[in-house]
């Protein structure tokens, strides 16, 4: 992606609005099929860009890959029995989630 203080600024807006929030509170979310993961190793606010942006060609590829995915029941069950702590962005009509790093 190129700087531009277009872009600069959206990365700064992205992370003013990411924050820490705990898997109960994204329940409702979660039943509404509107909560996406981005794995540990992926960049949670490129993807919120690319979504932001409409960028559907790299969305599918990041999803080819596993860096962005749907939270699978399995998942889900874990990070609620242990209450988990995830780092969230809403990029309407997802919320993007990631796992906290320990």
């Amino acid at each position: 992606m190129t700087e531009t203080p277009d872009n600069q600024e959206l990365v700064a807006r992205l992370n003013s609005e990411t924050a820490k929030i705990g898997w109960h509170e994204l329940q409702k979310h979660y039943a509404l099929g509107n909560v996406l993961a981005v794995a540990e190793d992926g960049d949670l606010i490129q993807v919120a860009i690319a979504l932001h942006q409409d960028n559907s060609a790299q969305i599918q590829q990041w999803l080819d890959e596993k860096v962005v995915l749907e939270v699978g029941d399995q998942q889900a069950l874990a990070w609620y029995e242990s209450n988990a702590t995830v780092w969230a962005l809403v990029i309407p009509p997802f919320i993007l989630v990631q796992a906290v790093s320990s």
